[in-house]
């Protein structure tokens, strides 16, 4: 099975691309959605519970109040990082294996790939990017958020030239909708060589 990872920073359209990827039947593995379920499970909320106290509201996670705690303070992100993404690794992968039963295609959506080294589990990266005052805009419209807010955001993840340097393909969102939805079928015809690299038929 051919593996895609699908990654970009905050406000750079991510997102939209894994959706014109879902409307043509292809699996779409959202580790972000991920990333938010996981909190439900008893041995991340025991961790949370002890690093992160003040982040607990009538036994569960506040993820907004989780939120304003890491992004002001950088060890404490990486510390929220660590418990996260062995915990968000291991459901992927039972994800992946699922995926595999049924499909030749999988695509992994995930914000923090590159962050978090998940790009191991992956055949082929895809980085979605924009300006930087394009996604600056998007973010602080987006979340109703100051620009000072949106930057501690913004800057909490590897820069978008980082990770367009480790892309098997990229695609340029600083433009419209409709670009992006053209710039995804050129991506599909991208994809249908790589399946034939990796098995596919």
């Amino acid at each position: 099975m051919l593996k895609i990872g699908l990654t970009g920073n905050i406000g750079c359209g991510k997102s939209s691309v894994s959706n014109e990827l879902k409307k043509h039947g292809i699996e779409i593995i959202d580790a972000d959605i991920i990333s938010r379920e996981i909190y439900e499970y008893e041995d991340m909320l025991e961790k949370i519970k002890k690093y992160f106290p003040s982040a607990i509201k009538n036994s569960k996670v506040d993820r907004n109040e989780l939120g304003k705690i890491v992004f002001s303070d950088r060890d404490k992100l990486e510390l929220l990082n660590k418990l996260t993404h062995t915990k968000i690794k291991e459901v992927v992968l039972e994800r992946l294996k699922e995926a595999n039963e049924k499909k030749h295609i999988a695509v992994l959506d995930a914000a923090l790939l590159c962050e978090a080294a998940f790009d191991d589990m992956v055949d082929k990266l895809v980085v979605v990017y924009c300006k930087d005052s394009e996604q600056l805009k998007r973010v602080v419209l987006r979340d109703a958020i100051s620009e000072e807010e949106a930057l501690k955001r913004i800057n909490s993840q590897m820069s978008q030239m980082e990770k367009v340097k480790r892309a098997d393909y990229v695609i340029d969102n600083s433009s419209t909708l409709d670009d992006l939805k053209k710039n995804t079928e050129k991506l599909l015809e991208e994809i249908k060589k790589w399946k034939y690299e990796y098995g596919g038929i």
